[in-house]
């Protein structure tokens, strides 16, 4: 069965760190893109990094570079997202997604709360 197990989230204060793992099973992360997608309250999903498993290359949206490193441990088929300096802004219900051309998978949410 092929699953994305994403972990990491909580409550935090404004300044924190926090580090989102995501695990595969079922499948491993050759040749994929493995992204993080944050949905806030009353906003539409948007990506937030991802990563190539063929290559390494990454890619941050603006709102988080500087702040946020997406890495990959291939051994591991997991992909982690450290998260540091957060914000209020960074409150959201997050996603890992793993893709190539002809499989695209979710992972379940987990949850990030930035108290200010």
């Amino acid at each position: 069965e092929v699953q994305l197990q994403a972990s990491g989230g909580g409550l935090v204060q404004a300044g924190g760190s926090l580090r989102l793992s995501c695990a595969a099973s079922g499948f491993t992360f050759d040749d994929y893109a493995i992204g993080w997608f944050r949905q806030a309250p009353g906003k539409e999903r948007e990506g937030v990094s991802c990563i190539s498993s063929s290559d390494g290359s990454t890619y941050y949206a603006d709102s988080v570079k500087g702040r946020f490193t997406i890495s990959s441990d291939n051994a591991k088929n997991t992909v982690y997202l450290q998260m540091n300096s957060l914000k209020p802004e960074d409150i959201a219900v997050y996603y890992c997604n793993s893709w190539r051309p002809g499989y695209d998978y979710w992972g379940q949410e987990t949850l990030v709360t930035v108290s200010s």
